[in-house]
Order: C-alpha cells, then structure tokens, then sequence
C-alpha cells in the first residue's frame, strides 16, 4: 500500500503546453465509487492499471495500484463502469526537487476543464506554484476525477 498525497489545482492558462516533456492519452473508468473508496480502471498509452483508493484524509490518501493487461482493461471499461468513461491527455511538467505536475486536459463532456496535480512526500512539503495554476481544489469532491465521471 502506498500512500497518495496531493494538492489539486485549476489551471489558468496554456503556458504549460511549453513546459511540458510529455504527454499521453488517457481512458478510465469506474468500477466501484462509494464515499469509502472507489476502483479505477486506467488505460494510459499502451499500460493499463486498476487502482483502489480510500476515501481522503485531508490531502493524504491510501492507495493500491496493479498492472492488469490492456485488452482485459478494455473489457472491463466496456463491461463493468458504474459511469461513463474519462478521456483525457495528461501533460507532465516538471517542477522543483524532483517533483513534477501531472496537467490534465479533460475531452468530450468534460471538453475545456484542465485540471493540474502535484504529488508530495510529504504533506506539508513546500514546492513553487507556477503561473498556469490557478484556483486550488484540493479536497472539493466536485473535481475528483469519479466525481467527474458521473456528471
């Protein structure tokens, strides 16, 4: 089990676009959200995974993440999602002390909404906010990506 601990931001420009070293498309889905923990099913490139994570404490969450076989994950966003799928590319810029940003452009429904993460070592772990990020929205249900998939 690993611990997750992040800070979640809007974004408020495109100057990341810049910045970024990679890049990648994204699909996942659901299979289980409740108030306690939910069950990812994530197709990023040619890798796939299923993760569970527990409900937030503050910015710190538990977290179990295992590789599964692309095309069994395929099936399972087919056949088993409480809702709809998330498409997404995902923009990695990197930041201060070996951190980095993970900036998430949503597609379809969701076309227009970016939003960027940064995961910490610690919770208190100071880092540089850069200019593209605007508003936080760390711990607002509103913008987990479960939450998002339901709208």
């Amino acid at each position: 089990m690993a611990k997750e601990i992040e800070r979640k931001f809007l974004v408020a420009d495109e100057s990341y676009r810049s910045m970024a070293i990679y890049k990648s498309e994204i699909v996942q889905g659901y299979l289980s959200i409740n108030p306690d923990a939910t069950v990812r099913v994530r197709i990023n490139g040619d890798k796939a995974f299923i993760t569970v994570k527990s409900r937030n404490v503050g910015v710190v969450r538990n977290e179990w993440e295992y590789p599964v076989d692309p095309a069994e994950a395929r099936q399972m966003l087919e056949t088993c999602c409480q809702s709809r799928l998330i498409v997404k590319t995902r923009h990695i810029v990197p930041a201060e002390n070996g951190l980095k940003w993970e900036i998430d452009e949503f597609h379809g429904e969701l076309d227009g909404l970016t939003i960027a993460e940064i995961e910490l070592p610690e919770p208190e772990s100071a880092f540089v906010i850069p200019p593209f990020i605007g508003e936080e929205v760390t711990g607002n249900p509103g913008y987990y990506n479960s939450v998002l998939s339901a709208i």
